[in-house]
């Protein structure tokens, strides 16, 4: 059991390591991105199914409490957590239509719909990602595997290029922290090294 807890952290920390360096310059600009779109009175969206709909409430809890910094609520919204709606447009339409209804009802143009996935191919996320195109919001994906359909569909694609979910998952999570992270520097604290 040693060897197999030693093999999955190591795998685990090699996934992660190259997802995060192959991916430097894009955290920063979809942090750039979330940033500007918080000082512009816009809101972040984040969906994502199973593991990744629990990555998506995490993250909005980071935004609207706090990560690290003691500093005021952030506007982010996960699109997984009312279970009156999903249900209701579950069983009134399909299990497709969840994210894209509510995407159609509470996105404005200058917002962004941020997806996470472990696939690339889930169809009520590549509906959410039609309807916010159409209205005009930012769309980005934190995605695995080759990234799917959704990696053409997207503004702004991150890939773990790796078959294993839960060495995904895992990935994303860092992923999930640094945005928390760098989007807080952004906003609080940058100004302060250059005055």
């Amino acid at each position: 059991m040693d060897k197999t807890i030693r093999e999955v952290l190591a795998e685990s920390v090699q996934v992660s390591g190259t997802f995060i360096e192959d991916n430097v310059s894009g955290l920063t600009a979809l942090a750039e991105k979330i940033a500007s779109v918080f000082l512009q009175d816009g809101k972040l969206l984040i969906c994502g199914n199973g593991g990744s709909a629990a990555d998506a409430q995490h993250m909005a809890a980071e935004f609207v409490n706090r990560f690290q910094l003691e500093r005021p609520p952030l506007p982010a919204m996960a699109l997984t957590t009312d279970t009156s709606v999903i249900t209701s447009i579950g069983n009134d339409y399909s299990f497709e239509d969840i994210f894209e209804k509510q995407v159609k009802a509470l996105g404005v143009a200058g917002d962004i719909l941020l997806v996470i996935t472990t696939s690339g191919a889930s169809s009520n996320l590549v509906s959410a990602v039609n309807a916010a195109r159409k209205k005009r919001l930012f769309t980005a994906g934190l995605l695995g595997k080759d990234g799917g359909e959704l990696r053409l569909l997207l503004d702004m694609a991150l890939i773990v290029k790796n078959g294993v979910t839960a060495r995904i998952q895992e990935a994303h999570i860092i992923a999930e922290h640094i945005l928390c992270q760098l989007v807080d520097y952004i906003l609080f604290q940058r100004h302060l090294e250059t005055n």
